[in-house]
């Protein structure tokens, strides 16, 4: 009985031992459509792709769907689709992965960081109009975790300031504000199909619009700079390789019918676990926002609280979760700002602008301090969404594992 109450990192019986839902789920929708555009023997930039075009972007509430290799690329034809380029300022979070501020490098401009909120982990739009200067031209929010950011602030934001809007909405595949999908929001947004995401071909991209005119320059940037219904061997931009290939639009469409039904799911079961860790002293679950009519939850995220449990790290009660038998981590370790990437100073390989003649302002990251996402890198923890598509029974012992940990805290310090 005595190894029944310690905690499984020291050596007691796991609350659960079954596995969770492991991912990607996939399954007969997926191999027809695939097999049938292998068999077809036309696997380059055809029918399928505009379907899942098509479809993705009405799943979404857009008018316009560009689909690319990735979402990184996806981000970078979005900023030279809404005419960013050389020393052109955009705002963008730090607690967020690395392609949200590098494809703003990658087209020559300089991406500023503004804080995110402490109770969503999303950009503040208090802390961007204090970082907006003359040379600004855009504000990049990502709907972290799947939770879309303020948009009515943002858009109040862009519309005073003359600015561009582009979501990185690549955690938020089905997501929406007001009943209107995330992605046609602002100017554009982008969503990446990567194996991690919560709608996957291994890899692929692509951005939303209502804007017909931005829509067809990032088809132009992606597809070697060719014009709308022009001939075929006319380049009209600088343009790049970037397209889908069929075989990826034909497993994309295959995950997209279940979609839905899993975004109902894993929301169905993080109503569960917020409802039963609101209010918990060592921890800090996502504040709510009434207009978000939909969230698709990339993860399951809250904040360690450490000062109430007594000593013991946020590692320390990762660790012991997993032992517990619940899948976790801790997210982004550091605030984008503190990669090597931007802590080098002077003149280097690939870091135009900032060492180039024409950006005039002067950026030193080194210096730059956003208190809340070094909070949140400290001490948030993800449960990923693969989790969440178990059954009510299994959020429970989910509880029951944090229970049973905050009840041994004192032990926990020494596992």
């Amino acid at each position: 009985m005595q190894n029944q109450t310690k905690l499984a990192v020291n050596g007691g019986k796991p609350v659960r031992t079954k596995p969770y839902p492991k991912w990607p789920v996939f399954g007969a929708s997926e191999r027809r459509r695939l097999l049938k555009v292998f068999d077809s023997g036309k696997w380059w930039y055809g029918e399928t792709v505009k379907e899942f075009e098509q479809k993705y972007a009405e799943f979404h509430n857009a008018r316009y769907g560009v689909t690319c290799t990735n979402g990184t690329a996806a981000l970078e034809i979005a900023l030279l689709a809404c005419g960013i380029g050389a020393g052109d300022e955009v705002v963008v979070p730090p607690y967020t992965f690395m392609a949200t501020a590098s494809a703003v490098l990658k087209v020559n401009a300089v991406p500023v960081f503004a804080d995110v909120e402490l109770e969503t982990c999303n950009l503040d739009p208090k802390a961007v109009e204090g970082k907006i200067t003359r040379r600004t031209r855009a504000i990049l929010p990502v709907h972290f975790g799947g939770l879309p950011v303020d948009m009515d602030a943002f858009k109040a934001l862009a519309k005073k300031h003359g600015l561009r809007l582009i979501e990185d909405a690549c955690h938020s595949w089905g997501s929406q504000w007001k009943g209107k999908g995330t992605g046609a929001l602002g100017d554009c947004g982008v969503f990446s199909f990567q194996m991690s995401k919560n709608i996957t071909a291994g890899e692929g991209g692509i951005m939303l619009s209502d804007n017909e005119e931005i829509a067809d320059a990032a088809r132009s940037y992606s597809n070697c700079g060719r014009g709308k219904d022009k001939p075929f061997y006319e380049h009209f931009v600088l343009g790049s390789n970037l397209r889908m290939t069929e075989l990826q639009a034909a497993i994309l469409l295959g995950q997209l019918e279940r979609l839905e039904e899993q975004t109902l799911k894993r929301e169905r079961n993080a109503a569960v676990l917020e409802k039963a860790l609101e209010g918990h002293p060592g921890i800090a679950v996502i504040r709510r926002d009434s207009r978000v009519t939909r969230r698709s939850y990339h993860m399951f995220s809250f904040r360690f609280l450490p000062e109430a449990w007594g000593g013991a790290s946020r590692e320390q009660f990762l660790k012991a979760l997993k032992e517990e038998g619940v899948p976790c981590g801790g997210g982004y370790p550091i605030p984008l700002y503190k990669n090597p990437l931007f802590m080098r100073k002077g003149k280097g390989p690939s870091f135009c602008p900032l060492s180039c003649p024409y950006y005039k302002n002067g950026m030193d990251y080194r210096k730059v301090f956003c208190p809340n996402a070094e909070t949140i890198c400290a001490n948030q923890c993800w449960i990923p969404h693969a989790t969440l598509l178990a059954g009510e029974k299994d959020m429970r012992d989910i509880v029951r594992a944090i229970a049973k940990i905050w009840d041994h805290r004192e032990e926990l310090k020494h596992g």
